[in-house]
């Protein structure tokens, strides 16, 4: 993995990493973006399905909007992101940190969740069908229907 490159512009921060620009709005489909750096990074509404993101670093991370299908996830740190409204079907997700995540409105389903950190994360209105949340952690998550996990 090479380390990101920062350009600044004057209206935008850009990053590159591996060799993909990373920005609002881009098209990574199937990025290799295995153990990146992205935290605090602007993708709303970029297009990572089938990308590979094992072990990022996607912490204050801003996702809304974003198309991410069959993304491979596990491990991922996506603590306190901005994931509302995302699609994240069929995505893998297993052992991922995504404690304070916003989540409402994500479309999560068949996605694999399992031994998923999801403390206080905000679910409302998600869609959960098919996933598989086997021991997930959901202590005081939000849910989907808007009741709040002990």
């Amino acid at each position: 993995m090479s380390l990101p490159t920062t350009v600044l512009s004057p209206t935008t921060t850009v990053l590159i990493v591996n060799g993909y620009t990373i920005e609002s709005g881009a098209d990574l489909r199937d990025a290799d973006l295995r153990d990146a750096d992205l935290s605090g990074a602007d993708l709303a509404n970029t297009d990572l399905a089938n990308a590979d993101l094992s072990g990022a670093k996607l912490a204050n991370a801003e996702l809304p909007g974003a198309n991410l299908p069959g993304a491979n996830l596990p491990g991922a740190n996506l603590a306190n992101a901005d994931l509302s409204g995302v699609n994240l079907t069929g995505a893998n997700l297993t052992n991922a940190d995504l404690s304070g995540a916003n989540l409402r409105y994500a479309n999560l389903r068949y996605a694999n969740l399992r031994y998923a950190n999801l403390r206080y994360a905000n679910l409302s209105g998600a869609n959960l069908s098919g996933a598989d949340l086997a021991n997930a952690n959901l202590g005081g998550a939000t849910m989907p229907d808007g009741t709040i996990r002990p």
